[in-house]
């Protein structure tokens, strides 16, 4: 790897990620105001937001399954192509369909850096996997907290939401410009002398089942609340995109600190507290209003910190045999479970808010009434309760994921005592 230039790989990975971060960092700041301009349902919304979560998905999976066979670099370049084509396709929009497909076109984009950066970030740091994914993955949380301010700013100055997107073309310009030039390794798997057929194998280990499971609740605790958050925290408080800014903020500063953390806890440990707390987080974000839900917003944040990236370095570095499949596997499996939860619950929560309205009432038409009329501050009022329900209901995953973590930690501690005896 001496003719690699390790270093600038690295930084472009970030850039890359930060234009995704961006995309939903921006998405959630505007999600409203896309509703109010085009005349859009929640149930609109929640499958317009859906759509960049399975359009992920579907990228990563197959740039998983191509990225030994056609390279890192070839990913990386399409991903600047689809990113570039659906930041100017949303800035044009015109309704629901130009916004479903060019945010389908960004959450391409989105899977496709995934799909690449993960291995790369594992090939050039083999003896950091966990931490180095860690430090890639807090341009994530980094890039929403920028796009979460660049959108609350521009909105208080009466800045277009269309600026707003269009911000993303700065860091897409750059990142696509880097790759262009520079020289990648091949993944860590071909590296490694690893068979194609024992990679596929190995994804029939049923820890490696487990994990996926796991990461379908993972990435919904994490994902679909920071993209809601201020749908359904809007008429709970002034605050709710600020609550965002704060949970990601705090998880930028944990991936930021992830090495001395990992190495104490190792990632099973980090794994068992991050479910604990972000079921504390959910449980006060659901069940307060004012300054308390800033507590809650920080305890979410320290919660979900480390959920995507330790559980993608848990892969990494105790089922390395999965290789580029096994990582992009489970965050398509990630953003699959999230884009499905995001339509369920979309619906869900126009079905909350019409059984808060008089009989019969018709949710467009309430919808569409002036704030200060009745209409308007019934539904309104229907909004105070009915969003923090659906964060309540949410609250079951991490639960369950606590058991399940805990579970995790005696096996591997198990199996490492194991190991040490037969040794």
């Amino acid at each position: 790897m001496n003719s690699i230039n390790r270093n600038q790989l690295f930084i472009g990975s970030c850039l890359a990620l930060l234009v995704t971060s961006l995309s939903f960092g921006i998405r959630a700041g505007i999600l409203g105001k896309l509703g109010t301009d085009f005349n859009l349902n929640a149930t609109q919304l929640g499958t317009i937001a859906a759509t960049a979560f399975w359009g992920f998905p579907l990228a990563v999976i197959i740039g998983g399954l191509v990225v030994d066979v056609i390279g890192m670099k070839r990913l990386l370049e399409m991903a600047f192509f689809f990113h570039l084509g659906g930041i100017l396709l949303t800035i044009f929009a015109g309704g629901f369909w130009s916004l479903f497909f060019s945010t389908l076109l960004i959450g391409i984009a989105n899977g496709t850096v995934e799909a690449a950066c993960n291995p790369l970030v594992t090939t050039l740091y083999p003896d950091k996997k966990t931490t180095k994914l860690n430090h890639f993955h807090l341009w994530f949380p980094g890039g929403i907290v920028i796009g979460t301010l660049i959108s609350f700013y521009f909105s208080k100055f009466n800045i277009g939401w269309q600026v707003q997107v269009g911000t993303m073309l700065i860091p897409t310009l750059i990142y696509g410009f880097l790759f262009l030039k520079l020289k990648f390794p091949v993944t860590e798997r071909v590296a490694a002398g690893v068979s194609t057929s024992e990679m596929y194998k190995s994804l029939g280990n049923p820890l490696f089942l487990f994990m996926i499971i796991c990461m379908f609740g993972t990435a919904i605790t994490e994902l679909f609340t920071g993209q809601w958050i201020d749908v359904l925290l809007r008429n709970v408080t002034d605050n709710a995109l600020l609550i965002l800014t704060v949970t990601t903020l705090v998880m930028v500063i944990g991936r930021g600190f992830a090495e001395p953390i990992v190495h104490r806890l190792s990632p099973t440990g980090v794994l068992v507290i991050s479910a604990v707390l972000s079921a504390a987080g959910l449980y006060l974000l659901g069940h307060s209003s004012g300054n308390t839900l800033f507590a809650g917003a920080i305890i979410f944040g320290m919660g979900v910190c480390f959920f995507w990236p330790t559980m993608l370095g848990f892969v990494a570095e105790y089922l390395p045999k999965t290789g580029a499949v096994g990582l992009n596997l489970m965050g398509g499996a990630g953003m699959f479970a999230v884009s499905v939860y995001m339509m369920f619950m979309g619906k869900f929560y126009d079905e909350k808010l019409i059984a808060k309205l008089p009989a019969n009432a018709s949710l467009a038409d309430y919808s569409a009434a002036a704030p200060d009329s009745e209409m308007g501050k019934a539904l309104a009022q229907a909004k105070v309760t009915a969003g923090p329900e659906i964060i309540n209901a949410t609250l079951i995953i991490p639960i369950i994921l606590t058991v399940a973590f805990t579970g995790l930690y005696f096996y591997m501690r198990g199996k490492s005592k194991q190991t040490l005896t037969t040794a």
